[in-house]
C-alpha cells in the first residue's frame, strides 16, 4: 500500500516527492499493476466497453436524426431491423439514406457487442476475484469485470476515501474562497460547503457505481434498498443515491483486498481472523463492515453489504 504522506496532495507535489524518492532509493513498498495476469480480461473489457459506447451513440445519432424531422417516436422502429422499413417509409425522403446507413451500423455493432459480450464472459470466468464480486447486488459479470480490468489490485489504495475519490465518489469541501478578509492582516475561514463530486475520477469506474447504486434502489427487498429509503426522509435523493454509491464501493475494494489474502493464504486453510476495519473515519464505510463480524475464504460482497444502517 502507498504510504501516509501528511500535508497538501496535488499531482505536482507528489510527483517530485516520487522522483526524489526513486533518486534517492528511498521507496520502501512500491505499488505496481502487473498486467500480465490480466490482459485478456483488460482487453476484453476495453472492447466491450468501447463497442457499447459505439452502440449508444449510434441509436443517439438515430434519435437526433427522428426528433429533426418531428418523428421522434420512429426512433424504436429504427432500433429494430424487422421494423426498420416501415418506419424508413415514414420518414422524409432526404432523410432516408441516412437513416438506413445509421441502421446498418447499428445492426453490425450489435453483432460485434454481442460477440464481446461472450468474449468477457468467457474471460471473467477465469478469474476468481471477478465471479466473487459478481456476487454483489447491483455489480453481476460485467460490472466486475470492469471493476477488475481497472483496478487490478486493491492494494492500490489505503483507505476507502482514496478508492472514493478514484472512483469519482469524493465530495469536493474546498474551493478559493475558503477564507475571508475582515480587515488588513484579519482572515477567517468562511463556512465549509460542498462543491459537488471530484473531477477527476476514472470515468468507467464512476459509472459502474453509479449504475449499480441506481439498480440497488429499485430493489425494495434489499437491505440497502430499504436503507435507501430510510436515508429519503432525510436527505435528496441524489446524495442518498451517493451514500448507497459509497457504501457499494467500500464492500467491493474490502472484499476483494480479502480475497487477495485468502488466496495467499490458500485454499486448505481457513482464516477466521476478524478482518482489520477501514481505517477511513466513515461512517458510511464502517456500516457496510459490520456485518462481517469473521471472514472465512468463500465469503461474497453480499456479507459485506448486507445490514446497512440508515
Amino acid at each position: 500500500m502507498p504510504d501516509r504522506n501528511p500535508g497538501n496532495k496535488s499531482d505536482l507535489i507528489d510527483a517530485c516527492k516520487l522522483a526524489d524518492d526513486l533518486r534517492r532509493d528511498a521507496i520502501r513498498r512500491a505499488v505496481y499493476k502487473a498486467p500480465g495476469c490480466f490482459r485478456e480480461l483488460r482487453e476484453a473489457a476495453r472492447t466491450h466497453y468501447a463497442l457499447q459506447r459505439d452502440k449508444v451513440r449510434t441509436k443517439s445519432r438515430l434519435n437526433a436524426l427522428c426528433r429533426g424531422c418531428g418523428r421522434a417516436e420512429l426512433s424504436k422502429a429504427l432500433y429494430a431491423s424487422r421494423i426498420c422499413a416501415e418506419a424508413l417509409q415514414q420518414l422524409p425522403e432526404h432523410l432516408r439514406p441516412r437513416a438506413v446507413l445509421f441502421g446498418q451500423e447499428l445492426d453490425a455493432l450489435i453483432e460485434c457487442a454481442s460477440q464481446a459480450g461472450r468474449s468477457l464472459h468467457e474471460k471473467s470466468s477465469k478469474v476468481p476475484i471477478v465471479r466473487r464480486l459478481a456476487t454483489a447486488s447491483g455489480i453481476g459479470v460485467v460490472r466486475a469485470a470492469y471493476i477488475v480490468a481497472v483496478v487490478m489490485t486493491p492494494r492500490r489504495f489505503r483507505t476507502a476515501r482514496q478508492f472514493w475519490s478514484y472512483s469519482g465518489l469524493a465530495v469536493v469541501t474546498r474551493s478559493s474562497s475558503d477564507w475571508v478578509s475582515e480587515g488588513p492582516g484579519k482572515w477567517r475561514r468562511s463556512k465549509t460547503q460542498t462543491r459537488g463530486l471530484n473531477h477527476n475520477p476514472h470515468p468507467l469506474l464512476k459509472n459502474v457505481f453509479k449504475g449499480a447504486a441506481l439498480q440497488i434502489t429499485l430493489m425494495t427487498e434489499h437491505p440497502l434498498g430499504q436503507a435507501y429509503q430510510r436515508l429519503l426522509t432525510t436527505t435528496k435523493p441524489n446524495l442518498t443515491r451517493l451514500t448507497i454509491a459509497r457504501r457499494l464501493a467500500a464492500a467491493v475494494l474490502r472484499c476483494g483486498g480479502a480475497a487477495r489474502t485468502a488466496n495467499r493464504a490458500g485454499t486448505a486453510r481457513s482464516d477466521t481472523r476478524r478482518p482489520s476495519a477501514i481505517r477511513s473515519g466513515s461512517r458510511d464505510a464502517r456500516a457496510v463492515l459490520k456485518p462481517l463480524r469473521r471472514f472465512r475464504g468463500r465469503a461474497s460482497t453480499e456479507t459485506l453489504a448486507v445490514r446497512c444502517n440508515g
